[in-house]
């Protein structure tokens, strides 16, 4: 299984960006996880041409030839973080959207409700019809308190997150049949 993981901010440091280097390394056994920062995407302007920045048709590339793809996004004002959405705009406008991938939806927050609300709106716009995005509807992994959930080499340290993490997992690869 080759999925593509976005780290859905812009930010230098985010827990975020931590909890896909976890993911890479606990499911290496099961998948091969790239990374994708967005942190050099310009700010979308919706070209007359519909001709992607270099950097978007890169990630279009990257997104087509993986099986699915991983969003990582933080929460800002019980929101998407602008960095994500810009990217998402730009593939919807410019190149397929999310090209019919199953998409699997993550979330690292400083509070103790992970990231719910942000993962509500972006499943919202991952329902839009240029998206093309495929996901599973209310489920989620809420990482709360995210400071305090990893160890200095980046491990999950709180078995019940480690576990709720490996199932969510494993219920994405089976109802895609991706394993």
């Amino acid at each position: 299984m080759k999925l593509l993981g976005i780290v859905g901010t812009n930010a230098e440091k985010s827990t975020n960006r931590t909890l896909l280097q976890y993911m890479k390394r606990h499911f290496a056994p099961k998948a091969e996880i790239e990374i994708f920062e967005i942190d050099q995407i310009p700010l979308f302007d919706k070209p007359d041409t519909k001709e992607a920045p270099q950097k978007i048709a890169s990630l279009a590339a990257k997104i087509h030839a993986s099986d699915g793809v991983i969003i990582a996004t933080p929460e800002y004002d019980h929101a998407v973080p602008a960095a994500l959405l810009n990217v998402l705009e730009w593939l919807t406008y410019c190149e397929n959207g999310l090209d019919d991938k199953p998409v699997l939806v993550v979330g690292a927050s400083y509070g103790c409700m992970g990231t719910l609300r942000a993962q509500n709106h972006l499943r919202q716009v991952l329902d839009a019809p240029e998206m093309k995005a495929h996901f599973m509807i209310g489920q989620g992994f809420l990482l709360g308190q995210s400071l305090a959930a990893f160890d200095d080499q980046g491990n999950l340290t709180r078995v019940d997150d480690q576990k709720a993490l490996d199932e969510y997992f494993a219920n994405f690869a089976a109802a895609y049949e991706l394993s």
